[in-house]
């Protein structure tokens, strides 16, 4: 067995003709470029690239199987050199049942059935050119599909404010929304982690992901798991979100929640911390306040214990949040120590010293230890690092 960095949760921007996907996403974020950068920049053994029942993102697809480029395994996954590419779907439930609008993910194990699927949405959604449209189904008629055809159904950054299963503030319990038999993982978001998650029971079942919900190149592996397999597929990837035959999340690397968009609670006009009693915010005497994910999940919390066992959640800051590391000395970086996982991951501090200012080198080191300060993020705005 051996171990894998993997990250599910990357947008499409474009399509190869330059046709958009995800509106919000960056140009470069075609499906090509997605996986050049995720293996050779990264350094990712795995991505679960959402938006892949886009029709020109299939066309993408098969054109670079018949060119050999990818390869089919037979327990799914495509294969680009020593990446394996997931291919994915994010849909948005909203109906009388879910108390919506969540977000939802779905994988499949080849282009064949993610065509099928797509085929099939194009039924029940307006626009399936586009990423993560409004399905006009309930979320359990979305999970019995993704089912039928032999996919994996994860629930998209559970907690945060807007479009995710417990942040309107309306839903207590998944079970209001879903079938709990047929989730094969949650994905937490970047405003928690692992200790805030425990804190709701109904999840203690359930292996926890963290993903970048990438919307440029830059963003993909903000968040990700190393994942024990025996190689990376499909069927491995299964069997580590069900922990059968050995198969295993090793850790979870992810954000300190307080520098997520959505960690404390703010006013929605001037983006101080406020408190969940206040009606208006006391700094700017506007009325609108947007709950954070830490009150959030102490509203829900059902737990004072979690769930023994559980892989090491380590609050990972992501390169592009140290200050003073431009897009220029990153570049330096990658050229001396090859990818961002290496450099996040295995070269010593005093290589790191050798190349960068030891201020930048230091700071390096101490996001590595957790040692870093931070300001938190709330109401879209990301934390800061205190330099």
């Amino acid at each position: 067995m051996k171990h894998y960095y993997v990250d599910l949760h990357i947008h499409i921007g474009r399509t190869w003709t330059g046709k958009p996907v995800k509106i919000t996403g960056a140009k470069s974020l075609t499906f090509t470029n997605i996986i050049e950068h995720a293996r050779n920049e990264k350094g990712l053994n795995m991505v679960g690239i959402i938006d892949s029942q886009s029709p020109e993102v299939i066309l993408e697809m098969e054109n670079l199987l018949a060119n050999g480029e990818l390869v089919e395994h037979p327990d799914g996954g495509l294969i680009y050199g020593d990446l394996t590419v997931i291919p994915g779907s994010e849909l948005e439930i909203y109906d009388e049942q879910c108390n919506g609008p969540m977000h939802m993910l779905c994988y499949f194990p080849t282009i064949k059935i993610m065509r099928i699927f797509s085929s099939w949405l194009s039924g029940h959604l307006k626009n399936i050119t586009l990423s993560t449209q409004r399905v006009y189904i309930t979320g359990i008629e979305l999970q019995r599909k993704v089912k039928e055809l032999g996919g994996l159904f994860i629930p998209a950054h559970v907690f945060t404010p807007f479009k995710s299963l417990y942040g309107k503030g309306v839903n207590q319990s998944l079970t209001e929304v879903l079938d709990p038999s047929l989730i094969d993982g949650i994905e937490l978001g970047l405003s928690s982690d692992t200790e805030m998650a425990e804190q709701i029971k109904e999840l203690h079942d359930f292996t926890f992901v963290t993903n970048s919900d990438a919307h440029s190149l830059a963003k993909i592996a903000r968040e990700y798991q190393v994942m024990e397999m025996s190689e990376p597929t499909f069927l491995e990837l299964k069997k580590v979100l069900q922990g059968t035959e050995g198969r295993r999340v090793i850790a979870n690397y992810g954000l300190d929640p307080k520098l997520g968009k959505y960690h404390k609670t703010v006013c929605a006009d001037c983006l101080n911390h406020v408190s969940t009693e206040d009606n208006a915010c006391p700094h700017c005497g506007k009325g609108k306040i947007i709950k954070g994910v830490a009150d959030r999940i102490l509203e829900l919390k059902t737990a004072e214990e979690g769930k023994m066992g559980r892989p090491p959640y380590i609050h990972q800051v992501p390169l592009e949040f140290i200050p003073g590391l431009g897009p220029k000395m990153l570049d330096k970086l990658l050229q001396h120590f090859g990818t961002e996982m290496a450099i996040l991951h295995e070269v010593p501090d005093d290589a790191l010293k050798e190349v960068v200012p030891i201020k930048i080198a230091e700071l390096i080191a101490k996001a590595r230890e957790g040692k870093i300060n931070l300001f938190a993020g709330g109401g879209g705005r990301y934390g800061k690092i205190a330099e």
